[in-house]
């Protein structure tokens, strides 16, 4: 069974179940004023924009979004979270138009959850458990499984407070059954405990391997890129540009969730690990930012990080923020920007006119905050992009002269394999000159090999550059993780 096929059979029937329910999206947001008052901070996306991403993960799970109503709020009601009034509205919206699912986008309480459903006469779910479904449908490794269903049991254990009365019966029984008046809220509780349990020894153990696997690279040592950034910001498709792969790259919100590697060469023959991550999201679940650690593991380690965002969106300064509190949470903290470098994708969705704009204000910028800015569909922009990234690697490392006999193409082949060749100078007696830019942790190894080598630090890169040969290791060198 090909990889494109797998979970196909569960999907399916998912697919046409979801196509058949008929949802409204309500986007129930405190107004300016309010946010003020509360001190909550606002947010930095406009409400119509927020309502958008909203409909976008709906219809992400196939959802028939019949419908969609913004609400502003002048303050958040205990029970309901929206006012007496909008409640009764949206009720005889649901009823008039046969709506079977109502997606409210916000945090909801257990309670406010089960008085909302009673009100509507229909499932309710909120932004956590929209997120939640994707996860659980797109997840198609054991590691991505195992993490969507440890964040969903978390999930349903606060939902387990009440939500429904036949969970307050009490029953009897003995042993792994259940002691004497334990109720059936308490029975599930505690199973759903025993499972996340068993879910989080499962995870360290992946947790474990995956450490393994990072070591033995170390010991490589290549470094490792880490692509990070906003749900549907173009990582994917990015990845596939810079390393000839096909992951599943598509105009939708976390088309990726599970992570790939794959191996690529840098204009200089530099080998480095490209890493594509799960797309973060405004108000990601705490739980999914929990489950997900493990993963997000190879961004915190990542030699450098590479921050995508769709400069053609409304809302690209927004979800540079969101992006950025991310990363904080992981700890990568401002210390540590240095290794972080921003690309701005989708260069072709963009007038002209903002096209020279905002060329005309990267120029602007210091040599060492300059973005990127690329077209990953087109691939405008990528081998600068490269470049950038072989330069930002460069740094602390040190430059040599190696003699290299014309006998020794063994010794050649090793330089190529541990170092970037920027340059190299034939003689007559066909041996070379190669100036070597080469890694701390490998110099005491390069003049164990060619003890004749001598630093060059301030001599001036040659003006010929040699593009490193395509050997292969792009095409299926490194595996999914």
């Amino acid at each position: 069974m090909s990889a494109a096929n797998i979970g196909k059979p569960i999907i399916e029937p998912e697919k046409a179940l979801a196509e058949a329910t008929h949802a409204l999206v309500v986007g129930p947001y405190l107004s300016d004023r309010a946010s003020a008052r509360l001190e909550t901070g606002g947010s930095l996306r406009a409400p119509d924009a927020r309502l958008d991403e909203a409909e976008g993960l709906a219809r992400a799970i196939d959802l028939d979004v019949v419908g969609r109503e913004l609400v502003q709020l002048s303050q958040i009601r205990p029970a309901t979270y929206l006012g007496k009034g909008k409640v009764e509205e949206v009720a005889e919206r649901v009823k008039e138009h046969d709506i079977h699912l109502v997606l409210m986008d916000c945090a909801l309480s257990p309670v406010q959850q089960r008085n909302l459903e009673k009100a509507f006469g229909c499932k309710v779910i909120d932004r956590t458990g929209l997120i939640l479904e994707i996860f659980g449908r797109r997840a198609r490794t054991r590691e991505g499984a195992l993490q969507v269903e440890l964040a969903h049991l978390n999930y349903q254990k606060s939902r387990l407070v009440r939500s429904w009365t036949h969970l307050e019966r009490q029953r009897g029984g003995f042993g792994f059954l259940g002691g004497p008046g334990e109720t059936q809220i308490e029975t599930d509780r505690r199973l759903i405990q025993e499972r996340m349990t068993r879910i989080e020894r499962d995870l360290e153990s992946v947790k474990k391997t995956r450490g393994l696997h990072r070591k033995s690279r170390q010991a490589v040592p290549y470094p490792v890129v880490a692509l990070v950034g906003y749900t549907n910001a173009g990582k994917s498709t990015l990845f596939n540009r810079l390393t000839r792969a096909e992951v599943l790259a598509e105009d939708m919100l976390f088309a990726t969730l599970d992570p790939t590697l794959r191996g690529l060469r840098l204009p200089h023959g530099a080998r480095i690990m490209l890493s594509d991550t799960v797309g973060f999201i405004s108000d990601l679940p705490t739980t999914l930012v929990s489950a997900f650690r493990a993963t997000l593991e190879e961004v915190i380690s990542a030699d450098i990080v590479l921050h995508v965002r769709d400069i053609a969106h409304e809302d690209t300064q927004a979800q540079s923020a969101d992006v950025e509190a991310i990363l904080a949470d992981l700890g990568i903290q401002p210390e540590d920007r240095d290794r972080i470098i921003e690309v701005w994708n989708k260069l072709d969705l963009l007038s002209d006119d903002r096209r020279l704009a905002l060329m005309d204000a990267v120029e602007h910028r210091s040599a060492g905050e300059r973005p990127f800015i690329v077209s990953a569909l087109k691939g405008d922009g990528t081998d600068a992009l490269l470049a950038g990234i072989e330069d930002k690697l460069a740094r602390g490392r040190s430059r040599f002269r190696v003699p290299v006999a014309a006998t020794d193409g063994q010794g050649l082949h090793w330089l190529y394999e541990n170092g970037e060749v920027l340059s190299r100078s034939p003689h007559t007696d066909g041996s070379l000159d190669i100036l070597l830019r080469i890694a701390p942790e490998k110099i005491e190894r390069l003049l164990q090999r060619f003890p004749e080598a001598s630093r060059d630090e301030e001599m001036p890169v040659a003006s010929v550059w040699l593009e490193a040969e395509d050997d292969g290791a792009t095409d299926g060198e490194a595996g999914e993780t």
